[in-house]
Order: structure tokens, then sequence, then C-alpha cells
């Protein structure tokens, strides 16, 4: 009798020790750079950056289920750092603070600093932004608590369909849509993952929205975040707790606010204001119904794959088209239009077998970000562009063929149907970490 109980003993022990738990550390860092950088996202600017309007954050969570961590960081940029310098993160964060993975995305702010691909020598705000990235992920790992996690939907419609389809079937670039009028297709979804500690206190909120942060134009030469900065904030200031408010941008490659561009002269601050807390009112409204749940089964699994695809252009015809667009002496990064074949990163975090990231290089359109959540086994889906990378635009198969700008212009590079294939590989990537997909063959 004593010796049975001495096995049920030893047995709850080694239940106890193999409990897993998923835990989760959010922080954020500002990232802001000086004065006198070059902005991102208009041709027609008239100069470098000459102060700022807001800060932009590197924002970080990092979750833990007991066997590997994995950092999702979210950038108020206008597309992620060049692969050199994440692999760079990826490698020391490993090393110092034993976290597995990393996955970078940006909000695809139009008023944030220039990033290359690669540089003959990095810029002092880059590697400080990088190292305060790195100590970002750091503090956040060491103030990992047991978690809950939730998920919940609303609707917000900030922007349009920017490619506008005429009686003809021919494509008028709409950017700016002061009327409201319907224009094509949009996805309305605000998508909340809510997470929290054991007793309920929210510590991160994460937002999945498709819009393009251009509220403000080239005529403003100040840093912001655009809307996006402007929600996080509302989110942020909103909670007691003051959890960090991430926003994932979703597939905004064809979708513009409404309100397009305002001039300064307009009072484009206020606009920008009044966008993002529009939207961070419906996610206060949202986040705050979500009932989060300890998880059963903790389970983490991030998968990233380089797919390549051919260059869409001819390297004669994409040359004239860069010379013709920015000048007989374009800055050296335009010329990586030239590139192929084309690597582009997919890269898929799945959550408790329940909530699916999948992150696509680049600015995909809204067709694809609907074409995934309908295929996907998961309800809980999101769609995340500028992610680990970026290569320009991803239109759908229909829409290159119509054209317009993003859809077949020398912003669009990879062959037709790569966004497609991307998204395939995202869903392959789900049903793999759910374990759905076998790895071995049955035999006949």
């Amino acid at each position: 009798m004593r010796y049975l109980s001495l096995l049920m003993l030893v047995g709850a022990l080694s239940l106890s020790a193999n409990a897993q738990t998923l835990k989760a550390g959010a922080e954020k860092a500002d990232i802001t750079p000086p004065t006198g950088v070059e902005l991102w996202g208009y041709g027609d600017r008239k100069g470098p950056a000459s102060g700022t309007l807001d800060p932009l954050y590197a924002r970080v969570l990092v979750l833990d289920d007991g066997r590997h961590s994995v950092a999702v960081v979210t950038l108020d940029l206008g597309r992620t750092f060049g692969q050199p310098q994440m692999n760079s993160v990826r490698e020391r964060v490993r090393r110092l603070h034993g976290v597995s993975d990393v996955m970078f995305m940006a909000s695809h702010t139009h008023s944030g600093p220039v990033i290359d691909e690669d540089y003959d020598q990095i810029p002092e705000w880059e590697q400080r932004a990088l190292d305060k990235i790195v100590q970002t992920i750091g503090t956040a790992r060491g103030r990992m608590k047991e978690a809950r996690i939730g998920v919940g939907y609303g609707q917000a419609i900030l922007g349009h369909n920017r490619r506008y389809v005429q009686s003809d079937g021919t494509i008028r670039m709409l950017w700016r849509n002061s009327t409201g009028q319907p224009t094509g297709v949009i996805d309305p979804t605000v998508g909340v993952i809510r997470v929290d500690d054991r007793q309920g206190t929210p510590l991160a909120i994460l937002v999945n929205y498709a819009c393009h942060p251009v509220v403000f134009g080239p005529d403003n030469l100040r840093y912001s975040a655009d809307y996006p900065g402007a929600m996080a904030r509302f989110v942020e200031q909103s909670w007691a707790e003051r959890p960090v408010c991430f926003f994932l941008q979703g597939a905004p490659g064809d979708i513009n606010p409404m309100l397009d561009k305002t001039p300064l002269a307009e009072n484009a601050y206020a606009e920008m204001r009044t966008l993002g807390e529009s939207l961070g009112r419906e996610v206060v409204r949202v986040s705050r119904s979500i009932q989060t749940e300890t998880p059963s089964a903790p389970e983490l699994n991030y998968l990233s794959e380089e797919l390549s695809f051919k260059n869409r252009w001819s390297q004669e015809s994409l040359r004239n088209a860069i010379v013709a667009a920015y000048g007989p002496n374009p800055a050296k990064r335009y010329f990586r239009y030239l590139n192929d074949p084309i690597a582009a990163p997919v890269s898929t975090l799945v959550i408790n077998r329940q909530i699916a990231l999948v992150g696509l290089p680049g600015e995909p359109f809204v067709g694809l970000q609907l074409m995934l959540k309908q295929r996907s086994p998961l309800p809980a889906t999101f769609l995340c562009g500028y992610s680990n990378g970026y290569i320009g635009y991803f239109p759908t198969i229909r829409d290159a063929v119509a054209g317009g700008y993003g859809a077949n212009t020398i912003v669009t590079r990879v062959e037709v149907g790569a966004g497609e294939r991307m998204i395939d590989r995202g869903l392959i990537q789900i049903y793999r970490s759910i374990g759905k997909l076998k790895e071995k063959p049955e035999q006949p």
C-alpha cells in the first residue's frame, strides 16, 4: 500500500514537472530617428525629415509554450529591416535571451524613414533601433507571466478600394474618395487578439486591419506612425492597465483611406487622429468583450520558408521604366527591382492550434486576405503584410490582368500568380502546424 502511494506521488510529480503553460511578456521601445533622414513612401517629397509629430515604436510580444519562444515585433515603419539586419537580431536574441524565432511586421506608414535592403554601412539611427529591439525582446522575456488568450472581431470602414473598375472594365486609380462612393472589394473586419495574465489583466492587444497608412501626404516632413499610431495610443490609454497595443497590417495593397494624402493645410493631423481613434474605439469595444482562456495544451509553431519567383518583367523593359520613373541616376535601391529570381519568405505563427498569423513580405491585395480566410481550417486566421521583408506588391491574378497601380507597374516585380502561391504556402504551414498534414506516406 505504501509502495502504491509512492508510485502515485512520483507519477503526480512527474505530471507536474511536465505540465506546460503559455507565458507572455510585452514591451515597446521608441525607435524614432533624428531629423535629417530621408522619408519613405513618396517620390515627390521636398526634403528629409524635419521633426516628429508622434513617436515611432517597435512593439514586442514574446510568447513561450515551455518548449520554445517566439517574439512578434511590430514596427511603425514603411517596411521591415533588410534580411541581414533581421537575421542579426534573431541570432542575438537566441544567444542572449533564448528566444527561438522573431517575426517582424511593419505598419507601412509613409511618414517613417527610408530603409534599404543592404548598405555599405548601416545608418546610425537604424543600428540604434536594432539594438533597442534586441534589448526590448530581452525585457519582454524577463517580464513574462502565465497567460490567457482570446480572439474577437469587429468592423470598421476606414478606406476604399483605390482601383476603381469602370463600366468598360478598365481601371481608374481613385486615390482619394472624399464622397465615400462604393468602389470595389474591401475587408472591413477588425481582428483583435487579447493576451492577459492569469488574473485577466491585459498585457497585449493585437489588431489586424487592412488599410494604407497614408492620411499624411508628401507635404508632411515629420515622422508619424499615421493612423495606426493614433489607434494604438487610444487603445493603450483606454485601459487602466496600459496594455501594449500592436498593429498587424493586413492586405492593403489596393486599399486607401477615404481622405488619402490630406494636405497639412487642411488639418491632416486632426484627420489622422480622427481615423485612428475611430478604429481604436472599435478595438476597445471588441477587446473588452473577449473572454480570454488559459490554454489546456499551449503550443507555438512557427514556420518560415523562402519561395522563389521569376521577375515579371524583362531586364531591359524594367531598367527603362526605372530611369523613366526616377531619373537617369536613381537611388541604388531601385536597381534591386531587377533581381531575378526573387526570394520571398512566407512565415506562419500558429498559437495553440487556434490562431494563425500568416506573414507575406510585401503589399498583398485585399483579395488574397479574403482568400486565406475562406480557405483556412482555423477561423482565427490573420494575413499580415509587410512581414519579414519587402519585395513590392502582390496582386491577385485577376487584378494583375486588369492592371492599375500595384497590379502591373514597376513596383509589382514578382511573377503573376505569386500572391496565390504564397497563400497556398501559408495554408500548408497552418495544416502542418495543427498536425493535419501527414509527414510520412501511408501504406497502400
